[in-house]
Parts: C-alpha cells; structure tokens; sequence
C-alpha cells in the first residue's frame, strides 16, 4: 500500500461541529459538483455516483471514532483499493487540525503515473473542506 497525507490544515470549528458533517455521506449532497459527477446516492454509511468519463463506483464508511477519525473506503465493485482517513484535533475552543491520509494498493506504473496528482487532489481536499467550513 502506498501512503499520501494532506498538509495539516487549520479550521475555525469544533471537532465535534466536523466530525458529525464528514461522517455521514448524506451531508455531502450539497457540495456534489454536478458537471462531474452524476447519479449520486448516498446513506449515512454509503454513497454511489457515477464520475463522468470514468463510470459508477461508491464509498462506505468503515470506521468512526468520534471527533477525531473517520474512515472511508471504497464501496464493493471499487476500481481501487484504498482507504481515506480524516484525521481532526482540536487544539483550542474553535482550533481544529485536520489531516487526510490515504492509503492505496497502486503498481509500480499506477504509482509513478499518479503519485503528483493524488497528492494535489489530497491536499486540496484537505484546503476544500477548510474552506466550506471556514465561511
């Protein structure tokens, strides 16, 4: 499994005030951008859609410790295997670290063709989800 973490970014929230909107993927409805992704369903514990180009695949949860992590993998029928940790920390009354960590099975090919780019995506994910929050 190859390992890729976010940069630690900093939210204006409590832990607890994250934790209960990132872990449960019916939250997320709102922010799906529509001209990529398509067919979205999603429960508290699992989500579908489609991603235009690429084809349908989903997310579960699979582990949840309040308020500081939350793990997501990918759904049956996944293209790959990975988990998603969101790491959080409060460090003060409205000071939360966040973390994300990623952990893929990727060959040597996959691994040197996306290794750039997944980090990119993680880390601006990590700045996306500090945004939305920091509004």
């Amino acid at each position: 499994m190859t390992t890729f973490e976010s940069k630690v970014v900093t939210i204006s929230r409590t832990d607890e005030d994250i934790y209960k909107v990132l872990s449960n993927f019916q939250n997320f409805s709102p922010f799906i951008p529509a001209d990529k992704i398509e067919d979205w369903e999603a429960t508290e514990d699992t989500c579908s859609f489609s991603v235009k180009g690429i084809g349908k695949t989903g997310l579960k949860m699979i582990d949840r410790e309040p308020f500081k992590t939350i793990k997501v993998g990918g759904a049956d029928g996944a293209p790959l295997d990975f988990n998603l940790w969101i790491q959080l920390k409060q460090v003060a009354p409205y000071d939360t670290r966040m973390k994300i960590t990623v952990k893929a099975e990727l060959n040597m090919m996959m691994k040197m063709l996306l290794k750039d780019k997944l980090q990119k995506g993680i880390d601006s994910m990590a700045d996306q989800i500090a945004m939305a929050f920091n509004r």
